[in-house]
């Protein structure tokens, strides 16, 4: 017998098994995956610096060293980690990746940067520290996709979204985000729902209280719906709406956009429509509450990790045969 509260009173319902998540379903628990259990795009870290602050810039910085090196500018990118995604803090870095020596050597300001990079790496206890010092006027990471869907990783346990972005190549994520090359505006509506959001509450692990979303445990193991063309294109219309929600409220960050004392009331409709659309994907009367749509998401995960053991002794079986 699960017992639930439901508009302040305490209500029982009685079920054949209570998971190890306190909701209806099977023993099974959720396990890190190194790849999404539906074949999507796979979610990878930003980038890490490991430059010890030589190629980044604050605004001043920037202004400065533009003024003295005007060809500098090609090489300056803004620069997002949670903070600044999160409450709209501008910092800049150096992004020389495809630099050559000749054009190093006209920019003497940055080339100093680039060797106190070289000589932080070399003094590391660090060996891959000190392998990185062979290319010092690049961060360790340098994945710089056409456009991505950012997810922060640590995320305030008050909202009740994940505040997540689009982004260009213009713009540079640091380790301290997510990132989903080439992500879709498909992908951007389902993984702002609900449904996901109570799943990663789930499943995630915690920074003291706060959200810590995991690639591995949260969006590879999220089972996504199945949806056909015409209810992808609305998905996508809805996600647009939370996007121009925001825009309509320009002036406010993200982090009191999504602040649930704060957030505009077009922003809680644009989601509660996206909401709606996407429950229903999953099956047509939607959910009454977040145990049932949680219990039906853990029963949808369990049936695809069955179809792919299956799938995989069926491989191995072929294989064995030949």
């Amino acid at each position: 017998m699960i017992y639930k509260l439901i508009d302040k009173s305490w209500h029982t319902e009685n079920v054949n098994n209570i998971s190890p998540y306190l909701v209806s379903g099977s023993n099974t628990a959720v396990e890190s995956r190194n790849n999404p259990i539906n074949s999507r795009t796979k979610m990878v870290y930003g980038n890490k610096p490991v430059e010890g602050g030589n190629l980044m810039l604050t605004p001043e910085d920037k202004q400065q060293l533009i003024a003295q090196e005007p060809a500098s500018a090609k090489w300056i990118k803004k620069l997002l980690g949670s903070d600044e995604f999160l409450n709209a803090k501008e910092r800049w870095c150096l992004w020389l990746v495809g630099i050559t020596h000749e054009e190093l050597n006209d920019l003497p300001c940055i080339k100093q940067r680039v060797e106190k990079v070289k000589e932080m790496r070399l003094a590391s206890k660090d060996k891959g520290a000190n392998k990185l010092a062979e290319r010092p006027h690049e961060f360790r990471d340098t994945k710089n996709p056409e456009s991505y869907i950012l997810v922060p990783r640590v995320s305030s346990e008050r909202r009740r979204y994940v505040p997540m972005g689009f982004f260009n190549s213009k713009v540079i994520s640091t380790d301290r985000n997510q990132l989903i090359p080439n992500g879709t505006m498909y992908d951007f509506g389902i993984l702002n729902s609900i449904i996901h959001n109570e799943w990663m509450r789930l499943v995630t692990g915690r920074l003291e209280s706060r959200y810590n979303y995991s690639g591995t445990i949260v969006y590879n193991t999220f089972p996504f719906p199945n949806a056909t063309n015409e209810q992808k294109k609305n998905i996508e219309n809805l996600a647009e709406e939370i996007l121009l929600a925001r825009a309509s409220n320009a002036g406010m960050t993200l982090a009191e956009l999504y602040d649930p004392d704060k957030m505009p009331d077009d922003l809680k409709k644009a989601h509660s429509a996206l909401d709606d659309a996407v429950d229903k994907l999953y099956r047509p009367q939607g959910f009454a509450n977040t145990e049932d749509r949680l219990a039906h998401l853990l029963a949808r995960y369990e049936q695809l990790i069955e179809a792919e053991k299956q799938s995989k002794a069926k491989k191995k079986a072929q294989k064995k045969n030949k």
